[in-house]
């Protein structure tokens, strides 16, 4: 085993009811995608929903901005979140253009910079 620490892999969100959920917690609206945040208050590793919707594109691009924000966060974004929390990332159209280093350091910034506080 090598010397660096395990990183923490993110679970998913899988269920509707489970997005539905984090809608009730902090929103952070930006230019290339919506975050939204929701602590669950237990020390689980967090868990990441994404989702775009059929107003920004046709299923080609839809997928690829999935595709670039799901690589953003396992690149760079996971080590920044919170255990106990979970995150939906609603991607916008504007992700198809924007350089991917742009994406993973706005990701990474909004999610460093907004864990939430525990609540319970």
């Amino acid at each position: 085993m090598s010397g660096r620490a395990q990183r923490q892999h993110p679970g998913r969100l899988t269920k509707r009811a489970e997005f539905l959920a984090v809608q009730r917690g902090l929103k952070l609206r930006g230019r290339l995608f919506l975050l939204e945040l929701l602590a669950r208050g237990d020390d689980d590793p967090p868990r990441v929903g994404i989702t775009v919707t059929k107003k920004v594109g046709n299923a080609v691009e839809r997928n690829r901005i999935r595709r670039r924000l799901r690589e953003a966060v396992r690149v760079h974004a996971a080590d920044d979140m919170a255990t106990g929390t979970d995150y939906v990332i609603v991607g916008r159209r504007e992700i198809l253009d924007a350089p991917f280093g742009a994406l993973k350091d706005e990701l990474s910034r909004r999610i460093r910079g907004n864990k939430p506080a525990r609540t319970g």
